[in-house]
């Protein structure tokens, strides 16, 4: 199997730090996993939007694309806009990709969600907070 695309998704926000975020995660990604392509895009107010990800990737090799939202949970983001920009039907995790002439699958991940890591981070944020007591 050749290289998988990965497209992170963010939510977006005025503040720099929310775009930095993001683009941070994606590199760390791809820094870690050399099978995947990594590229950032937004949900709204910051860019490339998510229709101008896709088109990066229609310059990529790629054998899948895989969305991937870096949102904690699910909303109407995640359930019926995010979808409709990939051209999935509501509830659908997969679909199909143009690129470069062929179709590629396309499959659409969970937001984060209630995960184990996500606790042990928050309990490491709470021990750093009480650092300064």
């Amino acid at each position: 199997m050749g290289k998988t695309g990965m497209l992170l998704v963010g939510h977006g926000s005025k503040m720099p730090y929310n775009k930095e975020l993001i683009e941070h995660t994606g590199r760390l990604i791809a820094e870690k996993n050399a099978e995947f392509i990594v590229k950032c895009a937004f949900m709204n107010m910051n860019t490339p939007t998510i229709d101008e990800g896709l088109d990066e990737f229609r310059k990529e090799k790629i054998d899948v694309l895989v969305v991937v939202p870096l949102f904690l949970a699910k909303g109407v983001h995640i359930t019926k806009d995010i979808p409709a920009l990939l051209g999935l039907p509501e509830g659908a995790a997969k679909g199909t990709f143009r690129t470069n002439g062929s179709a590629i699958p396309l499959v659409y991940a969970d937001p984060i969600g209630s995960d184990p890591l996500l606790a042990d981070l928050m309990i490491k944020n709470a021990k750093k907070a009480l650092s300064i007591v």
